[in-house]
């Protein structure tokens, strides 16, 4: 069931309308409009009308103001995070239950909220919805979501959820798709569970629900050092059957539609040692931070590079990424030097932490980062990082430990880069711009 109306306010932009109208942080909004607000969604829904009459509470007092804006113009308020509905069932392949201690207290969350799927992308089972969220879902749109549905044969799904009771996806799908909510699927897959024959028809269950199940991902399933269940691992023979039961799907549904509907990961790609796929196979990219096309973004980025018409060519740079993406990254840093004789140098980063098997710059510790540094950074100032391996609005690494660490234990000066080409090119030139200014 819901709790009381009542979202909170965090902060008021300063001249906006929402200030003009004298609300201020720590306001409780009740309704817009006479809608009453359980959450920030339903503040974005009801937004948007030229004149919102809104009810608030401040000190435990009610009060009403109306906001003036011309439509289509932000209100100007940011409403505090809900709190997040976690997740009942026990994933075979969980990985949160394989994290080990001492990482950011969030990532210990498991969570299973749709609002989550449709404001970040998160993958959501479906199984903890009751029938006033399929309702709201449908009423206010809220699409595309994300789902996790692995295999469409229920007793195999309840039995890799660990949740005998978790509802069937199928009749999940066709309410949704019936009601012409989008949908991102995706099949995470464990060896001798989903692959092969299951595989097979789980994708053929789910093209049933297109366009409306817009995309299928799958990707292989992701395992650290510190797990209690054992589980087989994607090898290279695994990731080479996959991508042979997906292909036909592909040729199959871009004929028809011109749309392969169905992709791989990166990472099985890789796993299998087979060339990715041109980018127009990925289309829209529609999965992209599922790790579906994201190397072939790059590769196909890099060779669109913008140089800055004078960068200083004198100045070594040193860089790290994880394993999987470090012949990648290195194959671009060597064009830098023999075409624009610009210097980075790239190492490969070994996951200690959570482990060999996870081999991707996004779940590389601080800790491990500094280890591999140590007997490479004599000979560099500056360390251009990965904003994928940082939280997206900190210098911090996934374990706590920040940039300024990284500075103090190496000696270098670090610099957070978006992870594109142009993103490593562009802070290169602004590291430069600034040093001159000095």
């Amino acid at each position: 069931m819901r709790s009381r109306a009542g979202i909170e306010i965090e902060k008021v932009a300063p001249g906006s309308p929402a200030e003009k109208a004298g609300l201020k942080p720590d306001d409780v909004l009740l309704s817009v409009n006479s809608h009453p607000l359980y959450d920030a969604i339903d503040f974005m829904f009801f937004k948007s009308s030229a004149r919102l009459l809104v009810e608030f509470s401040r000190g435990g007092i009610k009060n009403r103001v109306q906001i003036k804006a011309e439509e289509g113009t932000d209100p100007g308020l940011t409403i505090k995070p809900f709190k997040v509905r976690t997740c009942r069932n026990n994933c075979i392949f969980c990985f949160v239950k394989q994290l080990p201690k001492g990482l950011r207290k969030p990532l210990y969350v498991k969570d299973e909220d749709y609002r989550l799927s449709f404001l970040h992308g998160n993958y959501m089972t479906l199984s903890n919805l009751d029938p006033r969220d399929r309702k709201r879902i449908v009423d206010q749109r809220l699409s595309p979501l994300y789902i996790s549905v692995h295999t469409t044969n229920k007793p195999l799904r309840n039995k890799m959820l660990g949740n005998p009771r978790a509802s069937d996806i199928m009749k999940e799908l066709k309410f949704f798709a019936g009601r012409k909510i989008r949908m991102h699927a995706q099949i995470v897959l464990c060896p001798g569970y989903n692959d092969g024959k299951e595989l097979q028809n789980t994708i053929k269950d789910l093209y049933k629900f297109y366009p409306y199940v817009s995309s299928v991902a799958v990707v292989p399933v992701g395992l650290t050092m510190h797990r209690k269940q054992q589980m087989k691992p994607v090898t290279k023979e695994d990731a080479l059957h996959a991508i042979r039961v997906v292909e036909p799907f592909q040729k199959r549904f871009q004929k028809k539609h011109g749309d392969p509907v169905v992709y791989c990961s990166d990472e099985m790609y890789i796993k299998a040692d087979l060339p990715f796929p041109g980018m127009k196979t990925y289309g829209v990219l529609p999965q992209i931070e599922n790790g579906v096309g994201m190397v072939p973004l790059f590769l196909s980025h890099s060779r669109k590079v913008r140089m800055p018409k004078a960068m200083p060519q004198h100045s070594k740079f040193l860089t790290f990424t994880g394993m999987s993406f470090y012949p990648f990254l290195k194959n671009f840093t060597d064009r830098l030097l023999e075409k624009e004789n610009i210097h980075i140098d790239v190492i490969p980063v070994e996951n200690h932490f959570f482990g060999t098997t996870v081999t991707v710059a996004g779940l590389l510790t601080g800790r491990d980062i500094i280890k591999a540094l140590h007997d490479n950074a004599d000979s560099y100032k500056v360390l251009l990082v990965p904003d994928v391996a940082l939280k997206e609005d900190e210098d911090l690494f996934l374990d706590n430990v920040s940039l300024k660490d990284v500075e103090e234990a190496t000696g270098l000066k670090t610099v957070r880069a978006e992870s594109t080409p142009q993103g490593i090119i562009d802070a290169i030139e602004a590291f430069l711009k600034a040093e001159s200014r000095q």
